[in-house]
């Protein structure tokens, strides 16, 4: 399935990204809302024919993006918190595309807060999205290796997975899943892929795993 996280508190479920395989299942979902980190169609593209629930995206996404029908288009301010359902939300601006501009998410519930960023090549102002953060959600295009450009003065692509652990090592975060998973993982064999990961958590005190479709964490709030 295409990268999504549903974030459920006191009887609210507020979905993170909606791709296009996920349009034929957004009505078992009933979210009470979907926040959009940017535009490509794998975290976009399930809102084509439309939603029931209200969307929240950036101008950027929504100045990209081509939905059906929505009964409230939500524009989000960068920098600016704001609530749904007691959910907590401030976007941060990330480097990752020029074509579709995406933000990091980091989301608070009760007492628990964590750091939500998909598609990623670096965050300008990583110390305060990562501060106090109780886990950070990456992207799992490669392990070792990132995949990154430059486009005049801005690197776009994929931090790799030892770099993103860097940041946490270095903010003081001390779990990890890493999603969005590329071939490396989604071809290799499940136990090796993790034992990998696990191991570059290991090294610099951050617990790591590989996510997969279904998995459920429970955050203390």
């Amino acid at each position: 399935m295409h990268t999504s996280l549903l974030v459920s508190w006191r009887g609210s479920n507020v979905m993170i990204d909606c791709g296009a395989d996920w349009a034929a299942r957004i009505a078992k979902l009933t979210p009470t809302a979907i926040v959009i980190t940017h535009a490509h169609p794998d975290h976009a593209g399930g809102l084509k024919k439309g939603v029931a629930c209200p969307v929240f995206a950036t101008r950027e996404s929504w100045n990209t993006m081509r939905p059906g029908p929505i009964p409230e288009r939500v524009v989000v301010q960068t920098r600016q918190p704001f609530t749904l359902h007691g959910i907590r939300f401030e976007a941060f601006p990330i480097e990752h595309s020029i074509r579709a501009p995406a933000v990091g998410y980091r989301i608070t519930a009760g007492r628990a807060t964590l750091f939500y960023a998909p598609d990623i090549a670096s965050i300008p102002d990583r110390r305060e999205a990562l501060a106090g953060i109780q886990l950070y959600v990456g992207d799992g295009a490669s392990i070792a290796r990132p995949i990154l450009r430059k486009r005049g003065s801005t690197v776009i692509g994929h931090a790799s997975i030892r770099m993103q652990l860097g940041w946490c090592h270095d903010e003081g975060v001390r779990a990890a899943v890493f999603t969005h998973c590329g071939t490396q993982i989604v071809s290799g064999v499940d136990r090796v892929m993790n034992e990998k990961v696990m191991s570059l958590g290991q090294q610099l005190g951050v617990a790591t795993r590989i996510a997969f479709d279904g998995l459920k964490l429970l955050l203390p709030s």
